[in-house]
């Protein structure tokens, strides 16, 4: 008698931070997980987070329909982690937020795929001055108006090995004297541990009363931009003068990210990205969180040093007495 196959789950941009996150999340609760990804060949490692067989990695365009439909085919559910920080080219946000959002929506829908999990951003608004918290309010709208019983996961910002926040700000603390606070550093932050949205990613696909909800996933507490930066600071044992920066003026200074990303070369900073800086993040206190999916979400304190201390002083190596050692030097 043959054991019956596991429920398929196509997990769109598993090649990214929280997509790989995903995957492993997805393998660990018993899917079979097909990772749909522009490059097969960066997400080769991704086979060995599960079981033999139980992951596959195939090539898929999401700016192409027929491509987006060879990787839902025989799904029983779809995940959508595909996003950019910044547009570039073709990669834009309104090609990945906006139109590869409905595109995959629609053509789940054709499928009869049952389970549909969008992870957007927590701060989406399509009145939003910054244009990735416009593109993924677009997104969620493309998403619900072809499928409304879609599950939709607002993370704040995400804290984990090779996130862009965290180790942005400590790599530019290793070269630069100062670390700016965008904004006078008042800007409110509520980070989530990366793997606590991967987890809540599984129970989205997996719970029959999470369908046409959406969830705001945010950690335990709130911070200031210049709290975060001084926690930054102790992890990494550097001492760095906090200068407050307006909004308007560090604008300026993203204009040179803008012109690396025209140029497809990956920036520091882009406009757009000081102007997420200069908004809240912050869940909604009445909203769905991680609670209502079964997660009880870590603090970024004790997580922060495991990825983060390649950029102390001396490295892993590093002790307390070193910082001390390093300045009287």
């Amino acid at each position: 008698m043959q054991t019956p196959k596991r429920p398929l789950v196509t997990l769109f941009g598993g090649s990214g931070f929280v997509g790989g996150q995903s995957v492993r999340a997805l393998a660990r609760a018993g899917y079979r997980v097909r990772v749909a990804v522009r490059s097969p060949g960066r997400g080769y490692r991704l086979r060995m987070l599960g079981d033999v067989g139980q992951i596959e990695v195939v090539q898929a365009n999401v700016r192409d329909e027929a491509s987006v439909r060879r990787a839902l085919e025989g799904a029983t559910a779809c995940v959508n982690a595909v996003a950019v920080l910044y547009s570039s080219g073709r990669q834009s946000f309104e090609a990945l937020h906006v139109a590869a959002a409905g595109r995959i929506a629609m053509t789940a829908l054709q499928l009869g795929v049952e389970r549909l999990v969008h992870i957007s951003s927590l701060g989406a608004d399509e009145s939003s001055p910054s244009a990735y918290a416009r593109t993924k309010a677009q997104g969620e709208s493309a998403i619900r108006d072809a499928v409304p019983q879609a599950v939709i996961l607002r993370p704040s910002v995400i804290f984990g090995p090779e996130d862009a926040f965290f180790n942005r700000f400590a790599a530019l603390a290793t070269v630069s004297p100062v670390l700016p606070l965008i904004g006078g550093g008042y800007t409110r932050m509520q980070p989530v541990y990366v793997a606590d949205v991967a987890r809540a990613v599984a129970a989205a696909v997996s719970r029959p009363d999470a369908a046409g909800h959406t969830y705001e996933l945010a950690g335990p507490h709130i911070y200031s931009f210049k709290d975060l930066m001084e926690i930054l600071l102790q992890v990494i044992q550097r001492r760095r003068a906090l200068i407050p920066v307006p909004v308007p003026v560090a604008a300026g200074l993203g204009l040179i990210g803008d012109l690396a990303a025209a140029l497809g070369v990956p920036p520091p900073l882009t406009t757009d990205q000081v102007r997420l800086l200069g908004l809240d993040n912050v869940a909604d206190k009445r909203a769905k969180g991680l609670a209502e999916l079964g997660v009880s979400p870590k603090a970024l304190e004790p997580i922060l040093p495991s990825y983060l201390y390649r950029f102390r002083p001396g490295g892993q190596y590093a002790d307390a007495g070193i910082l001390d050692a390093v300045e009287q030097a």
